[in-house]
């Protein structure tokens, strides 16, 4: 099984994004929502979004997560940066294209850097 390239791992960095987008809770929930059905995922939890304040920000971030039958889907936003991380995981193919454009869209970022690991 090793080295069979069985799954994909893209991960985001997203630059120059709406704080408003990075920091609504119910935005990012239904966007962890939605998503894995139009990448062609099964979603079996619920996203899980919660909002942290590190000691130096002045605005709170936002961590979400959801479970997908084949792997997961997690981001962290850094409103105070504008940025955020953002990590696909999936035993099954997806169309990467479209997961970066769904990103770019709703964060509203004007910079990203992706990295897809064929695992």
């Amino acid at each position: 099984m090793v080295g069979d390239n069985l799954a994909q791992h893209l991960t985001l960095d997203l630059a120059n994004c709406n704080v408003d987008k990075l920091t609504n809770l119910g935005a990012i929930y239904t966007f962890l929502l939605g998503l894995p059905k139009i990448i062609g995922m099964e979603t079996i939890t619920l996203p899980y979004v919660v909002r942290w304040l590190d000691k130096g920000s002045k605005i709170a971030g936002v961590s979400g997560f959801t479970m997908i039958a084949t792997s997961h889907i997690s981001l962290h936003t850094f409103p105070d940066k504008k940025f955020m991380y953002a990590d696909v995981f999936s035993c099954k193919n997806f169309h990467i294209n479209r997961t970066i454009a769904l990103f770019l869209e709703t964060f509203e970022a004007k910079q990203y850097k992706k990295n897809v690991v064929k695992r």
